[in-house]
């Protein structure tokens, strides 16, 4: 069976964060595993409170994980500490690990803030450097090339910028552009257009987890990147389109889709 490991934050109403990884991890019938970086308080309205564990703490997860359960994979999402990122770079680095996927995390759906100013520079100059892919959405990426990013033409002209400093794959996500929901992978002169169909549904919480997760998976099972992209898109969009309405604010995704169209 494959491994997948995810470096994140968990979410207490199991919509985004590690919860969504692992759902998403069980969905493609891969063994899923975590090193949790902070707990959150929160639901699909917002953030309420956060929690950071310590280097020392996060250390030792990793050292347990890589000592006995080698991943094939490893996805990165919300790290809010600045030492938190170095912890995560020293341990990658030391164990080699390999098909690392940086979700790279500021702002929940939501809206509500997740990083400082300190662990955005430490995760752009220090941990993206090290993915085989990054993947944030629209309003990360202009935050990532300083630049409002809201147009295909755009999303082309921040990747470009962002290679100045990175130089793997950069999935681009289209799912808050006003033209339509596609996403943009581009890697050095070549780039593809991932289509995406908009859906009308409210219930979106944990959508950026979901697909690097499943992008994860995807790497982890021995898909060439384009290939794992495409079929991670394909999973979110299934996700979305299957959405349970569960809270007053909407609700997670549906992680069971997946399951439902392997029977």
């Amino acid at each position: 069976m494959k491994k997948v490991l995810s470096i994140a934050g968990s979410d207490s109403s199991g919509g985004a964060g590690i919860q969504a990884d692992l759902k998403t991890i069980l969905s493609h019938k891969m063994y899923g595993m975590t090193a949790i970086t902070a707990l959150t308080a929160q639901n699909t309205t917002g953030v309420y409170g956060i929690s950071t564990v310590t280097p020392d703490f996060l250390a030792n997860q990793l050292d347990c994980i890589f000592d006995d359960i080698y991943p094939d994979a490893v996805k990165i999402g919300m790290v809010s500490d600045p030492a938190l990122i170095d912890v995560i770079v020293e341990k990658l680095t030391q164990y080699e690990a390999k098909n690392i996927v940086v979700d790279p995390v500021m702002v929940a759906t939501s809206g509500s803030a997740l990083s400082t100013d300190d662990s955005v520079k430490a995760l752009v100059h220090k941990l993206i450097p090290m993915a085989d892919v990054i993947t944030p959405n629209l309003s990360e990426t202009g935050v990532l090339c300083q630049m409002a990013v809201d147009s295909d033409e755009k999303m082309l002209a921040a990747a470009k910028k962002i290679e100045e400093f990175y130089q793997g794959y950069i999935l681009i996500k289209g799912g808050h552009s006003k033209e339509n929901a596609n996403d943009l992978l581009v890697k050095g002169e070549d780039h593809w257009w991932i289509p995406g169909r908009r859906i009308d549904n409210s219930n979106t919480h944990g959508t950026g987890c979901t697909l690097s997760s499943a992008i994860a998976c995807n790497l982890a099972a021995g898909y060439d990147m384009v290939t794992a992209v495409t079929n991670a898109k394909s999973y979110i969009t299934g996700a979305i389109g299957a959405g349970l309405d569960l809270g007053k604010g909407g609700g997670p995704l549906d992680h069971g889709y997946w399951l439902q169209i392997q029977k």
